[in-house]
């Protein structure tokens, strides 16, 4: 799998986060709401600085949690309960009314093909990520669309 880039969470010259890491530490909150036992995910879409909407991984609205005891909920080792954190920020925006066209989306990982289709016909024109998820398919899927990932690493 190949980043299009790659930086350290920058500061400024006060010490405050750049926007970028300042989204990505709320993606990290946001994902301590997960429902799925496998993974915890995040996901903010943000646009002009403003956060428009957010998601985390886990089951529909209402649907008991993932249980992956004993490959409980696993389909072809993946979890078949779990809605995808940007697929529930795309939902959440889409619930309320909210354009997501241009904005930037922040998620704890890289999105997989699925999401990063969606995130394409929604008009998201950034992605910004901090864990790799291995697929090219949707790097080059997201390249050819003229989306723009950068990968952030915490600093050492």
């Amino acid at each position: 799998m190949r980043d299009t880039s790659s930086a350290v969470l920058p500061v400024d010259i006060a010490g405050r986060p750049s926007w970028d890491a300042y989204f990505m530490a709320i993606v990290r909150a946001v994902a301590t709401r997960a429902t799925c036992s496998r993974r915890a995910i995040g996901a903010a879409l943000v646009k002009n600085k403003l956060i428009l909407a957010t998601g985390y991984n886990g089951a529909p609205a209402g649907l008991r949690h993932c249980d992956h005891a004993d490959g409980g909920d696993l389909l072809n080792g993946h979890c078949a309960r779990s809605t995808h954190a940007e697929q529930n920020a795309i939902v959440q925006a889409a619930r309320h009314g909210i354009s997501i066209e241009g904005a930037t989306l922040y998620c704890s990982n890289n999105p997989c093909l699925t999401c990063a289709k969606l995130l394409i016909n929604a008009g998201v024109k950034r992605i910004v990520y901090e864990d790799s998820y291995p697929d090219e398919m949707a790097f080059g899927m997201l390249r050819e669309a003229g989306v723009l990932t950068e990968r952030l690493q915490s600093a050492p």
